[in-house]
């Protein structure tokens, strides 16, 4: 006789292999999304409008940054190396340290690592809306130390979330990686499998 959590049972096994047979589903949906942000060259960009039809390489970054951004930074360039057709993919870094990262901050500091030109994009905003975006793809950010110069500067140095994300040309969020510790051949076997 069939108990009634053998039956649930039964449904709810029956549910995962359904699940798995039909693909891995997506983490978040970011197509109902609209941020317009500006680029390294000062030009407007609006997420994830200008940027579907094509999976896209994101990644989170400030230039002030004393340790792992210039490895979240350094990963998504050696995944565009690593591709056989790179030309099929986007690669974004967004900044959530606006107050400091203009766009001029952000070009130099895109060609320190010869990647001021297509198809990498460095991104920033008003501080508003780099907020409400970091929410949105749940990057979280803390001020961990800050000091003022006898010139009145403030210095800060922030902590952060490390992550990559990989997202499909429909808008939707496939993978988030550990942004300076995923071996870079992991996001590369993944992004080769939606171009």
């Amino acid at each position: 006789m069939i108990t009634r959590f053998t039956l649930y049972f039964t449904i709810l096994i029956g549910s995962l292999f359904l699940l798995q047979a039909c693909g891995d589903p997506a983490l978040d949906d970011y197509s109902d999304a609209q941020f317009e942000l500006t680029d390294q060259n000062g030009e407007s960009v609006t997420f994830p409008d200008d940027f579907e039809g094509t999976p896209v390489v994101m990644g989170f970054i400030y230039t002030n940054c004393p340790d792992i951004c210039s490895f979240i930074t350094a990963n998504v360039k050696k995944v565009y190396e690593e591709l056989d057709d790179p030309a099929d993919t986007q690669f974004i870094l967004v900044t959530f340290d606006p107050e400091r990262d203009t766009p001029d901050v952000l070009k130099n500091y895109a060609q320190s690592f010869d990647m001021d030109r297509e198809p990498f994009h460095f991104l920033t905003g008003s501080p508003d809306l780099i907020e409400q975006f970091m929410e949105r793809v749940s990057v979280r950010i803390q001020e961990s130390y800050s000091k003022e110069t006898e010139e009145g500067e403030r210095l800060y140095f922030l902590n952060h979330s490390d992550k990559i994300l990989l997202i499909n040309e429909n808008s939707e969020l496939i993978f988030d990686y550990g942004g300076s510790m995923t071996p870079v051949n992991i996001i590369t076997e993944d992004l080769e499998k939606l171009i």
